[in-house]
Protein backbone atom coordinates (compact mmCIF):
# COMPACT_ATOMS: atom_id res chain seq x y z
CA UNK A 1 0.00 0.00 0.00
CA UNK A 2 2.78 2.44 1.13
CA UNK A 3 4.67 1.78 -2.37
CA UNK A 4 1.06 2.28 -4.01
CA UNK A 5 0.47 5.63 -2.61
CA UNK A 6 4.35 6.56 -3.67
CA UNK A 7 3.72 5.50 -7.25
CA UNK A 8 0.57 7.71 -7.10
CA UNK A 9 2.72 10.78 -6.25
CA UNK A 10 5.25 10.77 -8.21
CA UNK A 11 3.12 9.84 -11.32
CA UNK A 12 0.82 13.11 -10.80
CA UNK A 13 4.12 15.16 -10.17
CA UNK A 14 5.46 13.54 -13.37
CA UNK A 15 2.45 14.04 -15.99
CA UNK A 16 1.81 17.33 -17.82
CA UNK A 17 -1.26 19.89 -17.36
CA UNK A 18 -3.01 19.29 -20.44
CA UNK A 19 -4.68 22.41 -22.47
CA UNK A 20 -6.61 21.91 -25.56
CA UNK A 21 -7.71 24.22 -28.53
CA UNK A 22 -8.99 23.98 -32.03
CA UNK A 23 -7.86 25.96 -34.58
CA UNK A 24 -10.39 27.69 -36.85
CA UNK A 25 -10.09 26.98 -40.51
CA UNK A 26 -10.55 30.68 -41.69
CA UNK A 27 -9.57 33.51 -39.23
CA UNK A 28 -12.82 34.77 -36.89
CA UNK A 29 -14.19 37.77 -37.20
CA UNK A 30 -12.87 39.48 -34.13
CA UNK A 31 -9.44 38.38 -35.79
CA UNK A 32 -6.88 41.81 -35.91
CA UNK A 33 -5.32 43.10 -38.74
CA UNK A 34 -1.93 43.27 -38.15
CA UNK A 35 0.07 46.17 -39.25
CA UNK A 36 3.24 44.78 -41.67
CA UNK A 37 5.49 45.34 -39.22
CA UNK A 38 3.95 45.63 -35.73
CA UNK A 39 7.18 45.52 -33.93
CA UNK A 40 9.23 48.66 -33.53
CA UNK A 41 11.62 50.41 -31.52
CA UNK A 42 11.37 54.07 -29.79
CA UNK A 43 14.78 55.78 -28.90
CA UNK A 44 15.15 58.45 -26.37
CA UNK A 45 15.50 61.47 -27.82
CA UNK A 46 19.03 62.49 -26.93
CA UNK A 47 20.49 59.23 -27.65
CA UNK A 48 19.34 58.52 -30.93
CA UNK A 49 22.04 59.63 -33.13
CA UNK A 50 24.69 57.98 -31.10
CA UNK A 51 22.89 54.64 -31.62
CA UNK A 52 22.86 55.10 -35.09
CA UNK A 53 26.33 56.35 -35.43
CA UNK A 54 28.43 55.03 -32.40
CA UNK A 55 26.34 51.62 -31.87
CA UNK A 56 27.17 49.09 -34.23
CA UNK A 57 24.52 46.17 -33.71
CA UNK A 58 21.53 48.95 -34.22
CA UNK A 59 21.93 48.29 -38.01
CA UNK A 60 21.75 44.79 -37.51
CA UNK A 61 19.38 44.19 -34.86
CA UNK A 62 16.82 45.99 -37.06
CA UNK A 63 17.73 44.58 -40.46
CA UNK A 64 17.09 40.95 -38.73
CA UNK A 65 13.35 42.38 -38.19
CA UNK A 66 13.71 43.34 -41.87
CA UNK A 67 15.00 40.22 -43.15
CA UNK A 68 11.44 38.54 -41.22
CA UNK A 69 8.63 40.60 -42.82
CA UNK A 70 10.48 42.72 -45.76
CA UNK A 71 9.52 45.61 -43.97
CA UNK A 72 12.17 47.95 -41.55
CA UNK A 73 10.50 48.08 -37.99
CA UNK A 74 9.10 51.70 -37.54
CA UNK A 75 11.11 53.84 -35.26
CA UNK A 76 10.28 56.43 -33.16
CA UNK A 77 12.88 59.26 -31.69
CA UNK A 78 11.10 61.05 -28.50
CA UNK A 79 10.91 60.20 -24.60
CA UNK A 80 11.67 62.88 -21.96
CA UNK A 81 14.32 64.94 -23.35
CA UNK A 82 12.16 65.68 -26.51
CA UNK A 83 10.41 68.35 -24.25
CA UNK A 84 13.85 69.24 -22.89
CA UNK A 85 15.14 69.98 -26.78
CA UNK A 86 15.46 72.97 -28.46
CA UNK A 87 16.06 73.49 -32.20
CA UNK A 88 18.91 75.18 -33.84
CA UNK A 89 19.07 75.53 -36.99
CA UNK A 90 22.56 77.17 -37.05
CA UNK A 91 24.24 74.11 -35.52
CA UNK A 92 26.18 71.42 -37.67
CA UNK A 93 25.79 69.01 -34.31
CA UNK A 94 22.96 66.49 -34.57
CA UNK A 95 22.67 67.13 -30.52
CA UNK A 96 24.81 69.31 -28.75
CA UNK A 97 24.36 68.98 -24.88
CA UNK A 98 26.38 68.67 -21.65
CA UNK A 99 26.09 66.08 -18.64
CA UNK A 100 28.35 65.01 -15.63
CA UNK A 101 28.80 61.26 -16.20
CA UNK A 102 28.34 59.71 -19.71
CA UNK A 103 24.98 57.98 -18.62
CA UNK A 104 23.12 60.92 -17.56
CA UNK A 105 20.26 62.61 -19.46
CA UNK A 106 20.93 66.30 -20.30
CA UNK A 107 18.61 68.85 -18.68
CA UNK A 108 18.62 70.60 -21.42
CA UNK A 109 20.11 70.49 -25.21
CA UNK A 110 19.75 71.57 -28.78
CA UNK A 111 19.59 69.75 -32.02
CA UNK A 112 20.51 70.74 -35.80
CA UNK A 113 19.13 69.82 -39.32
CA UNK A 114 21.52 66.91 -39.20
CA UNK A 115 19.28 65.39 -36.65
CA UNK A 116 16.53 65.02 -38.91
CA UNK A 117 19.02 64.25 -42.05
CA UNK A 118 20.18 61.18 -40.18
CA UNK A 119 16.70 60.01 -39.03
CA UNK A 120 16.09 60.39 -42.55
CA UNK A 121 18.37 57.70 -44.03
CA UNK A 122 16.55 54.98 -42.05
CA UNK A 123 14.82 52.46 -44.54
CA UNK A 124 11.86 52.35 -42.00
CA UNK A 125 8.73 55.00 -41.30
CA UNK A 126 10.15 57.16 -38.47
CA UNK A 127 8.15 59.24 -35.91
CA UNK A 128 9.53 62.12 -34.20
CA UNK A 129 8.86 63.96 -30.89
CA UNK A 130 9.31 67.11 -30.53
CA UNK A 131 8.81 69.66 -27.67
CA UNK A 132 5.49 71.53 -26.41
CA UNK A 133 6.49 71.45 -23.10
CA UNK A 134 8.51 74.46 -23.31
CA UNK A 135 5.18 76.56 -25.00
CA UNK A 136 7.34 77.84 -27.82
CA UNK A 137 5.51 76.77 -30.72
CA UNK A 138 7.32 78.47 -33.23
CA UNK A 139 10.39 76.77 -32.16
CA UNK A 140 8.66 73.22 -33.01
CA UNK A 141 7.38 74.47 -36.16
CA UNK A 142 10.81 75.26 -37.85
CA UNK A 143 11.53 71.84 -36.22
CA UNK A 144 9.14 70.05 -37.84
CA UNK A 145 9.36 71.77 -41.02
CA UNK A 146 12.73 71.00 -41.01
CA UNK A 147 12.05 67.23 -40.13
CA UNK A 148 9.38 67.01 -43.22
CA UNK A 149 11.96 68.54 -45.84
CA UNK A 150 14.62 66.20 -44.96
CA UNK A 151 12.83 62.62 -44.23
CA UNK A 152 11.40 60.78 -46.84
CA UNK A 153 10.17 58.52 -44.29
CA UNK A 154 8.57 60.90 -41.74
CA UNK A 155 5.00 58.94 -40.65
CA UNK A 156 3.98 61.51 -37.73
CA UNK A 157 5.25 64.29 -35.36
CA UNK A 158 4.47 64.50 -31.55
CA UNK A 159 4.31 67.37 -29.49
CA UNK A 160 4.85 66.57 -25.91
CA UNK A 161 5.68 63.23 -24.31
CA UNK A 162 4.14 62.75 -21.39
CA UNK A 163 2.59 65.66 -20.41
CA UNK A 164 0.26 64.78 -16.91
CA UNK A 165 3.91 65.30 -15.40
CA UNK A 166 4.79 68.51 -16.71
CA UNK A 167 3.16 70.36 -13.89
CA UNK A 168 5.77 68.79 -11.36
CA UNK A 169 8.57 69.34 -14.40
CA UNK A 170 7.88 72.60 -13.95
CA UNK A 171 7.56 72.58 -18.19
CA UNK A 172 6.79 76.42 -19.05
CA UNK A 173 3.28 75.61 -20.62
CA UNK A 174 1.56 73.88 -17.50
CA UNK A 175 3.54 76.23 -15.01
CA UNK A 176 2.22 79.64 -17.10
CA UNK A 177 -1.60 77.68 -17.14
CA UNK A 178 -1.61 77.86 -13.82
CA UNK A 179 -2.54 74.38 -13.60
CA UNK A 180 -2.52 71.34 -15.43
CA UNK A 181 -5.27 68.86 -16.33
CA UNK A 182 -6.24 66.32 -19.16
CA UNK A 183 -9.05 68.87 -19.85
CA UNK A 184 -6.56 71.56 -20.36
CA UNK A 185 -3.84 69.53 -22.24
CA UNK A 186 -6.51 68.28 -24.36
CA UNK A 187 -6.82 72.20 -25.58
CA UNK A 188 -3.41 72.97 -25.86
CA UNK A 189 -2.97 69.31 -27.95
CA UNK A 190 -5.79 70.42 -30.14
CA UNK A 191 -4.42 73.68 -30.59
CA UNK A 192 -1.05 72.67 -31.45
CA UNK A 193 -2.34 69.92 -33.87
CA UNK A 194 -4.21 72.71 -36.01
CA UNK A 195 -1.26 75.05 -36.19
CA UNK A 196 1.29 73.41 -36.45
CA UNK A 197 -0.31 71.06 -38.64
CA UNK A 198 -1.57 73.77 -40.90
CA UNK A 199 2.19 75.10 -40.96
CA UNK A 200 3.19 71.31 -42.96
CA UNK A 201 0.24 71.42 -45.23
CA UNK A 202 0.34 68.12 -44.21
CA UNK A 203 -3.21 66.08 -42.87
CA UNK A 204 -2.87 63.00 -40.82
CA UNK A 205 0.62 64.21 -39.39
CA UNK A 206 0.12 64.21 -35.63
CA UNK A 207 0.66 61.18 -33.15
CA UNK A 208 -1.68 62.43 -30.93
CA UNK A 209 -1.63 61.67 -27.37
CA UNK A 210 1.58 60.26 -25.62
CA UNK A 211 0.75 60.04 -21.95
CA UNK A 212 1.64 57.32 -19.56
CA UNK A 213 -1.21 56.76 -16.80
CA UNK A 214 -3.41 54.51 -17.41
CA UNK A 215 -6.30 55.60 -18.96
CA UNK A 216 -9.17 56.34 -18.80
CA UNK A 217 -7.67 59.81 -17.31
CA UNK A 218 -4.81 60.93 -20.03
CA UNK A 219 -6.46 58.25 -22.11
CA UNK A 220 -7.28 59.10 -26.26
CA UNK A 221 -11.31 58.19 -25.83
CA UNK A 222 -10.78 61.29 -23.36
CA UNK A 223 -8.48 63.55 -25.95
CA UNK A 224 -10.94 62.73 -28.81
CA UNK A 225 -13.89 63.42 -26.81
CA UNK A 226 -12.49 66.81 -27.07
CA UNK A 227 -11.62 67.32 -30.54
CA UNK A 228 -13.36 68.68 -33.27
CA UNK A 229 -12.96 67.58 -37.53
CA UNK A 230 -9.98 70.40 -38.31
CA UNK A 231 -7.84 68.99 -34.93
CA UNK A 232 -8.86 65.45 -35.86
CA UNK A 233 -7.87 65.75 -39.64
CA UNK A 234 -4.23 66.22 -39.10
CA UNK A 235 -3.83 62.94 -36.39
CA UNK A 236 -2.34 60.23 -37.96
CA UNK A 237 -2.74 57.99 -34.88
CA UNK A 238 -3.22 58.40 -31.43
CA UNK A 239 -0.16 56.59 -28.66
CA UNK A 240 -0.27 55.80 -25.32
CA UNK A 241 2.85 54.58 -22.97
CA UNK A 242 3.07 51.80 -20.81
CA UNK A 243 5.69 50.09 -18.27
CA UNK A 244 3.99 47.38 -16.57
CA UNK A 245 6.96 46.92 -13.64
CA UNK A 246 6.40 44.40 -11.51
CA UNK A 247 8.52 41.33 -10.44
CA UNK A 248 9.24 38.97 -13.41
CA UNK A 249 6.72 36.10 -12.43
CA UNK A 250 4.17 39.01 -12.70
CA UNK A 251 5.39 40.53 -15.74
CA UNK A 252 5.72 37.32 -17.78
CA UNK A 253 2.49 35.89 -16.59
CA UNK A 254 0.41 35.30 -19.53
CA UNK A 255 -2.97 36.50 -17.39
CA UNK A 256 -1.00 39.78 -16.19
CA UNK A 257 -0.27 40.44 -19.58
CA UNK A 258 -3.61 40.34 -20.76
CA UNK A 259 -4.82 42.02 -18.04
CA UNK A 260 -2.41 45.06 -18.44
CA UNK A 261 -3.77 44.90 -22.34
CA UNK A 262 -6.96 44.96 -21.41
CA UNK A 263 -6.39 48.26 -19.68
CA UNK A 264 -6.67 49.86 -23.47
CA UNK A 265 -9.47 48.40 -25.05
CA UNK A 266 -11.52 51.55 -24.56
CA UNK A 267 -8.63 53.73 -26.14
CA UNK A 268 -8.33 51.56 -28.94
CA UNK A 269 -12.10 51.44 -29.31
CA UNK A 270 -12.51 55.19 -29.30
CA UNK A 271 -9.55 55.61 -32.02
CA UNK A 272 -10.84 52.95 -34.36
CA UNK A 273 -14.36 55.03 -34.63
CA UNK A 274 -12.23 57.87 -35.41
CA UNK A 275 -11.01 55.72 -38.22
CA UNK A 276 -7.38 56.28 -36.59
CA UNK A 277 -4.89 53.28 -35.72
CA UNK A 278 -3.77 52.96 -31.73
CA UNK A 279 -0.55 52.53 -31.11
CA UNK A 280 1.96 51.91 -27.75
CA UNK A 281 4.51 54.77 -28.15
CA UNK A 282 6.73 54.35 -26.15
CA UNK A 283 6.62 50.75 -23.53
CA UNK A 284 8.83 48.40 -22.00
CA UNK A 285 9.72 46.49 -18.83
CA UNK A 286 10.07 49.11 -16.05
CA UNK A 287 10.06 52.75 -16.35
CA UNK A 288 13.68 54.29 -15.94
CA UNK A 289 16.25 52.96 -18.01
CA UNK A 290 14.36 49.33 -16.12
CA UNK A 291 15.04 47.29 -13.34
CA UNK A 292 18.20 44.40 -12.84
CA UNK A 293 16.03 42.25 -11.62
CA UNK A 294 13.62 42.20 -13.84
CA UNK A 295 14.43 43.44 -17.26
CA UNK A 296 17.74 41.90 -18.54
CA UNK A 297 16.27 37.94 -17.77
CA UNK A 298 15.00 35.94 -20.33
CA UNK A 299 11.42 36.03 -18.64
CA UNK A 300 11.16 39.87 -19.39
CA UNK A 301 12.03 38.14 -23.18
CA UNK A 302 8.59 36.11 -22.96
CA UNK A 303 6.90 39.10 -21.67
CA UNK A 304 8.28 40.88 -24.59
CA UNK A 305 7.04 38.40 -26.96
CA UNK A 306 3.67 37.55 -25.37
CA UNK A 307 2.64 41.55 -24.76
CA UNK A 308 3.45 42.11 -28.28
CA UNK A 309 1.11 39.56 -29.69
CA UNK A 310 -1.64 40.75 -27.34
CA UNK A 311 -1.09 43.83 -28.46
CA UNK A 312 -1.38 43.44 -32.10
CA UNK A 313 -4.38 40.68 -31.25
CA UNK A 314 -6.44 43.45 -29.27
CA UNK A 315 -5.88 45.36 -32.55
CA UNK A 316 -2.77 47.91 -30.79
CA UNK A 317 -1.34 48.65 -34.67
CA UNK A 318 2.13 48.80 -33.77
CA UNK A 319 4.21 49.13 -30.20
CA UNK A 320 7.56 50.90 -29.99
CA UNK A 321 9.95 48.98 -26.85
CA UNK A 322 11.68 52.28 -25.39
CA UNK A 323 15.60 52.31 -25.89
CA UNK A 324 17.63 54.53 -23.15
CA UNK A 325 20.54 55.99 -22.20
CA UNK A 326 23.14 53.42 -23.44
CA UNK A 327 25.14 51.79 -20.65
CA UNK A 328 22.52 52.96 -18.61
CA UNK A 329 19.47 51.15 -19.82
CA UNK A 330 18.67 47.39 -18.57
CA UNK A 331 15.42 46.96 -20.53
CA UNK A 332 17.40 47.87 -23.63
CA UNK A 333 17.62 45.60 -26.69
CA UNK A 334 20.83 45.71 -27.29
CA UNK A 335 24.06 48.12 -26.77
CA UNK A 336 27.48 48.19 -27.80
CA UNK A 337 28.34 44.75 -26.14
CA UNK A 338 24.99 42.73 -25.45
CA UNK A 339 22.31 41.57 -27.61
CA UNK A 340 19.96 41.21 -24.44
CA UNK A 341 17.19 38.22 -23.79
CA UNK A 342 14.33 40.80 -24.43
CA UNK A 343 15.50 41.16 -28.19
CA UNK A 344 15.00 37.39 -28.35
CA UNK A 345 11.02 38.40 -27.42
CA UNK A 346 10.76 40.72 -29.95
CA UNK A 347 12.45 38.74 -32.45
CA UNK A 348 9.81 35.71 -32.06
CA UNK A 349 7.13 37.70 -32.05
CA UNK A 350 7.72 39.72 -34.99
CA UNK A 351 8.88 36.02 -36.51
CA UNK A 352 4.76 34.49 -35.57
CA UNK A 353 3.45 37.70 -37.43
CA UNK A 354 6.30 38.12 -40.31
CA UNK A 355 3.81 37.51 -43.77
CA UNK A 356 0.69 37.34 -41.63
CA UNK A 357 -2.42 39.93 -42.17
CA UNK A 358 -4.60 38.98 -39.35
CA UNK A 359 -3.84 37.67 -35.36
CA UNK A 360 -6.21 35.79 -33.35
CA UNK A 361 -5.85 34.66 -29.66
CA UNK A 362 -7.53 31.05 -28.97
CA UNK A 363 -6.94 31.49 -25.22
CA UNK A 364 -9.18 34.08 -22.91
CA UNK A 365 -6.25 34.99 -20.78
CA UNK A 366 -7.51 34.07 -17.70
CA UNK A 367 -4.52 31.53 -17.31
CA UNK A 368 -0.82 30.91 -17.84
CA UNK A 369 -0.81 29.29 -20.90
CA UNK A 370 -1.03 31.45 -24.56
CA UNK A 371 -2.05 30.51 -27.93
CA UNK A 372 -2.33 32.84 -31.11
CA UNK A 373 -2.85 31.86 -34.70
CA UNK A 374 -1.42 34.31 -37.40
CA UNK A 375 -3.92 33.97 -41.07
CA UNK A 376 -2.87 34.71 -44.55
CA UNK A 377 -4.85 37.17 -46.78
CA UNK A 378 -6.88 34.64 -47.65
CA UNK A 379 -7.79 34.40 -43.76
CA UNK A 380 -6.28 30.67 -44.08
CA UNK A 381 -4.11 29.56 -40.49
CA UNK A 382 -0.33 29.85 -41.38
CA UNK A 383 1.05 29.92 -37.42
CA UNK A 384 0.44 29.37 -34.26
CA UNK A 385 2.54 30.29 -31.13
CA UNK A 386 2.12 28.34 -27.91
CA UNK A 387 3.15 30.27 -24.54
CA UNK A 388 3.89 28.46 -21.31
CA UNK A 389 4.29 31.61 -18.36
CA UNK A 390 4.56 29.11 -15.52
CA UNK A 391 7.55 30.41 -13.92
CA UNK A 392 10.73 28.34 -14.12
CA UNK A 393 13.73 29.50 -11.21
CA UNK A 394 16.72 27.51 -12.62
CA UNK A 395 16.40 25.48 -9.69
CA UNK A 396 14.10 22.27 -9.36
CA UNK A 397 12.25 20.10 -11.93
CA UNK A 398 11.10 21.92 -15.09
CA UNK A 399 7.23 21.89 -15.29
CA UNK A 400 5.25 21.25 -19.01
CA UNK A 401 2.11 21.92 -20.80
CA UNK A 402 0.72 19.50 -23.64
CA UNK A 403 -0.89 22.10 -26.09
CA UNK A 404 -3.19 19.74 -27.78
CA UNK A 405 -4.46 21.32 -30.94
CA UNK A 406 -7.44 20.52 -32.74
CA UNK A 407 -8.23 21.07 -36.92
CA UNK A 408 -5.12 21.12 -37.92
CA UNK A 409 -4.99 18.99 -41.47
CA UNK A 410 -2.97 16.27 -41.17
CA UNK A 411 0.42 15.42 -42.47
CA UNK A 412 4.07 16.67 -39.90
CA UNK A 413 4.10 20.64 -38.68
CA UNK A 414 7.32 22.08 -38.23
CA UNK A 415 8.18 24.07 -34.68
CA UNK A 416 10.57 26.29 -33.71
CA UNK A 417 11.29 26.58 -29.83
CA UNK A 418 12.31 30.02 -27.87
CA UNK A 419 14.15 28.65 -24.48
CA UNK A 420 16.54 29.35 -21.72
CA UNK A 421 18.28 27.86 -19.10
CA UNK A 422 15.89 29.79 -16.88
CA UNK A 423 13.67 32.46 -16.53
CA UNK A 424 16.22 34.27 -14.26
CA UNK A 425 18.62 33.76 -17.27
CA UNK A 426 20.91 36.76 -18.75
CA UNK A 427 22.59 37.57 -21.42
CA UNK A 428 25.34 39.96 -19.75
CA UNK A 429 25.79 36.79 -17.13
CA UNK A 430 26.47 34.21 -19.74
CA UNK A 431 23.50 32.53 -20.43
CA UNK A 432 22.17 33.05 -23.86
CA UNK A 433 18.41 32.03 -25.15
CA UNK A 434 18.02 29.79 -28.38
CA UNK A 435 15.16 30.23 -30.69
CA UNK A 436 15.45 27.45 -33.16
CA UNK A 437 19.02 26.67 -31.92
CA UNK A 438 19.91 29.81 -32.52
CA UNK A 439 21.44 33.12 -31.32
CA UNK A 440 22.25 36.93 -32.18
CA UNK A 441 25.95 37.68 -31.35
CA UNK A 442 26.53 39.80 -28.35
CA UNK A 443 28.40 43.30 -30.01
CA UNK A 444 27.32 43.01 -33.92
CA UNK A 445 23.58 41.48 -33.75
CA UNK A 446 24.35 39.19 -36.36
CA UNK A 447 22.66 35.39 -36.29
CA UNK A 448 24.25 32.63 -34.86
CA UNK A 449 23.88 28.74 -34.89
CA UNK A 450 21.92 26.34 -37.27
CA UNK A 451 18.30 26.80 -37.91
CA UNK A 452 16.35 23.86 -35.90
CA UNK A 453 12.98 22.49 -36.54
CA UNK A 454 11.59 20.21 -34.28
CA UNK A 455 8.56 17.96 -36.34
CA UNK A 456 4.86 16.49 -34.54
CA UNK A 457 2.77 14.25 -36.50
CA UNK A 458 -0.64 15.33 -37.39
CA UNK A 459 -3.16 12.24 -36.31
CA UNK A 460 -6.82 12.54 -37.10
CA UNK A 461 -6.81 16.17 -37.62
CA UNK A 462 -5.08 16.90 -34.21
CA UNK A 463 -1.52 16.88 -32.16
CA UNK A 464 0.30 17.65 -29.39
CA UNK A 465 3.20 20.02 -27.93
CA UNK A 466 4.77 19.57 -25.06
CA UNK A 467 5.87 23.20 -24.31
CA UNK A 468 7.86 23.74 -20.88
CA UNK A 469 7.47 26.13 -17.90
CA UNK A 470 9.02 29.63 -19.18
CA UNK A 471 9.07 28.59 -22.84
CA UNK A 472 7.30 29.05 -26.15
CA UNK A 473 6.79 27.35 -29.35
CA UNK A 474 6.62 28.79 -32.87
CA UNK A 475 4.64 26.23 -35.12
CA UNK A 476 4.20 26.50 -39.08
CA UNK A 477 0.88 25.35 -39.94
CA UNK A 478 1.35 25.63 -43.76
Amino acid sequence: MFFQVIWLVLSLVTVATAVTYTVPSSAPSNAATLDPAPVGISFEFFTFPSYFTNVTATNQCLKNFDALTGTWPPIRIGGTTQDRATYDASTSAYVVYSVSSPTDAPTSLTFGPSFFTLAGTYAGSVVVGLNRGHNDISNTIAAAQAAKNAMHNLLAVELGNEPEYWLSDDQPIAVEAGSWTPAIDAESQDNWDIIVGSALNTQQIIQAGNSNSAPPTWGAAELIATENSTAKSYVHDYAHHNYPGGTISNLMSHSSISSNIAVFNADITASVSAGKDYVLGETNSVSGGGASTVSPLFGAALWTMDYALRAAAANIKRIYFHHGTIGACYYCFWGRYDTGAPYYGAYVATATMAGGSYISALDSGSSNYGAYVIYSSAKAPLKALLYNSDYYSGSGTRGSVSFVLAGLGSGTLKSKRLTAASASSRVDEGSNPTFGGQTFANGTCAVQGTETFESTNVSGGQATFTVAASEALLLYLQ
